[in-house]
């Protein structure tokens, strides 16, 4: 649904990339089925809508941007916090990180939420997993070795990787736990199992069983692991919005600057992640609005249940808006080397900087944002982002 005047332009642009209208060839490659889930969420959606001006205005300010920035996949090996080596120990890396890459707000305030110290800063969000996971391979402290957190074939032997190990390795530097803690030892260890009934206990080999196909490999996660299976019903139908299933295959492509483990001849069906951060931002930018009572119920911090209509309508088009916004760039710079991963990857660190904005603006009395407080980020206590 639109909120504003009908776009022909754009709306050519998105029945092209879903194959309506148009005499090209079929695609033989393998499907996410994660595109055609947001434009069915987005044909029937009530409460979340995409504005096409605004969707206009939005990716010329992207494109803009990320030009000037310079920004491209050398952004995520650039992170000191992220693996450098070109290895299938950064393989092994990307896959427990994003095999955890959930759930990180807090009901607290910025002091109070859970954070993690290394090298000598305070990390939360997604970077206070990644400090867990880089502070435990350095660990010698208390167990006398390294921890090899990162080893699948580690979190099935219970006895060398018990939970209160993992509770030491996930430990907080505040009085609150790491969200969904519980969760996601669950997680580890169901993985494991995984790994060792189908794929050897390797992740190089779960990712050479995708024959370098992206879509492939969403398709492998979704199917042999649970904890990947992002699936959920709207109006009748099953969706399939996948987020860490498509982030891990995003983050290999980046970490190993599209080869080797991250090689993929079809990168580019891989859509954005949706989780709470982006469809914030995308509010922000004028890019989504919300129907009064979704606007009011995310404004006064109430939870949205996981599945419930109204977080399947955020995420579902969220997808759809990062679809179009880069469609929308490629149709005025043909020869730009941008798809969804990079958008939603900019679009995230666009929004953890504005987030630090606002908490300096807040500590000396400043306002949230034009015209008022901004709109917060959805809540929803989930496994799947």
């Amino acid at each position: 649904m639109s909120d504003d005047e009908t776009d022909p332009e754009l709306l050519t642009l998105l029945r092209s990339s879903l194959g309506l209208g148009t005499d090209s060839p079929v695609d033989a490659s393998p499907d996410t089925g994660v595109l055609g889930s947001a434009l069915h969420i987005y044909n029937n959606s009530i409460d979340v809508a995409i504005s096409m001006a605004g969707t206009r205005a939005a990716a010329a300010l992207l494109y803009r941007q990320m030009q000037q920035r310079n920004y491209s996949t050398a952004a995520w090996r650039a992170h000191e916090l992220h693996p450098k080596s070109n290895d299938a120990a950064t393989a092994d890396f990307i896959f427990t990180t994003d095999l955890l890459n959930f759930c990180f707000w807090s009901e607290r305030g910025a002091a109070e939420r859970f954070a993690v110290e290394y090298r000598g800063r305070r990390w939360t969000g997604y970077w206070s997993l990644v400090a867990c996971l880089q502070c435990a391979l350095d660990d010698v402290d208390v167990w006398g070795a390294d921890i090899p957190i990162t080893t699948p074939s580690f979190w099935r032997n219970e006895a060398d990787c018990p939970d209160s190990l993992l509770h030491h390795v996930f430990r907080s530097a505040t009085a609150e736990e790491m969200p969904l803690l519980r969760e996601r030892i669950a997680c580890l260890r169901e993985a494991s199992i995984v790994l060792s009934q189908s794929f050897a206990s390797s992740v190089a080999v779960l990712i050479a069983s995708a024959s370098h196909s992206a879509a492939a490999l969403v398709n492998v996660l979704a199917a042999s692991f649970p904890c990947f299976n992002d699936v959920h019903r709207f109006e009748g139908r099953e969706v399939r919005i996948l987020k860490r299933a498509q982030i891990f295959v995003a983050d290999l492509w980046a970490a190993f600057d599209g080869e080797g483990y991250g090689r993929f001849g079809d990168i580019d069906s891989i859509t954005m992640f949706a989780d709470y951060r982006v469809p914030q931002m995308l509010h922000y930018l004028g890019v989504l609005s919300y129907s009064p009572p979704l606007a009011s119920h995310i404004r006064s911090l109430k939870p949205i249940p996981s599945g419930h209509a109204w977080e399947i309508q955020l995420r579902g088009n969220a997808i759809q808006a990062v679809e179009l916004l880069k469609r929308q760039i490629h149709s005025a710079h043909p020869d730009a080397k941008i798809n969804a991963i990079l958008i939603d990857f900019f679009l995230y660190d666009a929004a953890k900087e504005r987030e630090r904005e606002l908490e300096r603006k807040r500590q000396f009395g400043g306002e949230g944002g034009e015209g008022g407080e901004e709109m917060p980020h959805h809540r929803t206590r989930s496994i799947w982002y």
